[in-house]
């Protein structure tokens, strides 16, 4: 029998990823709430019941995999399309054929990696063969398909959410890796279990990034007459910078701003930097987070602590003056003082409702007492006629309405007893107080 090399090109040909694509759903790790045993998607594969669906879930999870996994199962034809490199001509074409196809009893899967690439006349071009059942359309897409696809096609497609690996799914991929003889199974790899927890959880949950990893640390070991040793440096070399999961115009980039605002209105310092070092080490803009900050200073904590305004606008410009990375210290600051600070949403909360009033309230005049009346025209008009120079009075408040006729009662500022505001409140329920009572 002849001994395969690690160097052999029948064997190096492929990355190791490829190499050890499953073939079915018991060699599939991962994803068990979808393929266990008595799950939706494993029964609707077993009872040969497939319809057209979207996969969405992060990079190296198995969309792919599965995809090709399906198709074996259910006897049809597979078209692996990409969106990135094909257009409407290509899709035509691949129609044309599936109707072929469909006319002589054989189904043609489709499957779309990259679906939300795809502009919205090249997505309208499946509908037709989708409905008539030309093709089962399987989409594949890290993106949320609520945003990026088109509804009359999301409408016709199950949406089946794929989550990361586990670190225990990865591991499990990486051992097979080294026994299997598609894999490094005709080789003695020298490698600790150590050495497979770091790649795992280096990985994070991306199971082509395990292996591509391992592949680097086998190929990059020290070789000898019994093994290729893996060192603990290639493994420091090759786990030196996750890549993680983060599209600044994607929906991740709302979620990682939302966890941080929330975290900071939970007053959870910790949370707070840790999703701001998530958001900054996957390559956001500074500029960006201090702005949120500075809107989240006057929606959440307000009249409690005046200072937090200051402190986040102090927090921009130390972002502009400083740049990236040496800003980051200035931004964890500002996140730590806006976590800790007392919170208040009033001011927020006074914003929507006059805007709600603004809105739907009919253009209200300017009542006649406070308009300015520079012409003598405006004085014979009684513009400015009653009105009260507050400076003037003893209170240094004067019992005069400023609201028009149809809003003189709202009260819009409803302040809490958080904090700075308190005394804040205490005044000015003595205000309203005493104009009610004049």
């Amino acid at each position: 029998m002849e001994q395969l090399s690690l160097f052999d090109d029948r064997k190096s040909s492929a990355p190791l990823a490829s190499r050890l694509r499953p073939k079915s759903l018991e060699e599939f790790v991962g994803q068990k709430h979808l393929v266990g045993k008595g799950k939706i998607l494993r029964q609707l594969i077993e009872k040969d019941q497939i319809s057209s669906m979207i996969f969405w879930g992060p990079p190296g999870v198995g969309k792919t995999t599965l995809a090709r996994i399906i198709a074996g199962k259910t006897q049809s034809d597979f078209i692996d399309f990409s969106a990135v490199t094909s257009g409407i001509k290509e899709i035509k074409e691949v129609m044309a054929k599936a109707e072929v196809s469909r006319k002589m009893g054989i189904r043609t899967l489709l499957f779309v990696d990259e679906i939300h690439r795809f502009n919205k006349a090249q997505q309208d071009a499946f509908l037709p063969y989708v409905e008539k059942g030309s093709i089962i359309l399987i989409g594949a897409t890290t993106e949320n398909p609520s945003f990026e696809i088109n509804s009359a096609l999301l409408s016709r497609c199950k949406v089946f959410v794929l989550k990361a690996l586990e670190e225990a799914d990865v591991e499990e991929l990486l051992y097979h890796a080294l026994k299997n003889p598609m894999g490094f199974g005709n080789q003695r790899i020298g490698i600790t279990k150590e050495q497979i927890q770091a790649i795992a959880r280096f990985s994070n949950g991306d199971a082509r990034t395990a292996l591509n990893t391992l592949e680097m640390a086998v190929l990059n070991g020290v070789i000898s007459a019994e093994e290729i040793t893996v060192t603990d440096e290639v493994i420091t070399q090759c786990t030196s910078r996750r890549s993680l999961l983060y599209d600044k115009s994607g929906e991740e980039h709302y979620n990682m701003i939302s966890a941080l605002h929330k975290s900071m209105r939970n007053s959870d310092p910790d949370a707070a930097v840790y999703w701001l070092c998530r958001m900054l080490q996957g390559g956001e803009d500074p500029l960006y987070i201090a702005r949120r900050l500075i809107r989240f200073a006057s929606e959440d904590v307000g009249m409690a602590d005046s200072q937090a305004l200051p402190l986040a606008v102090a927090a921009y410009q130390a972002c502009h003056f400083n740049g990236m990375p040496e800003c980051d210290v200035n931004l964890t600051q500002a996140v730590v003082y806006l976590s800790m600070a007392p919170k208040s949403n009033a001011l927020y909360a006074a914003c929507e409702e006059a805007k709600a009033d603004v809105k739907e309230s009919p253009a209200e005049p300017v009542p006649l007492t406070i308009r300015n009346a520079p012409t003598s025209l405006m004085k014979e008009l009684h513009y400015g006629e009653g009105y009260q120079y507050a400076h003037d009075t003893k209170e240094k408040v004067a019992r005069m309405q400023c609201l028009p006729d149809a809003l003189k009662d709202r009260e819009y500022y409803r302040p809490t007893t958080e904090g700075a505001e308190k005394p804040v409140k205490e005044k000015l329920d003595q205000i309203r107080k005493w104009k009610k009572n004049g």
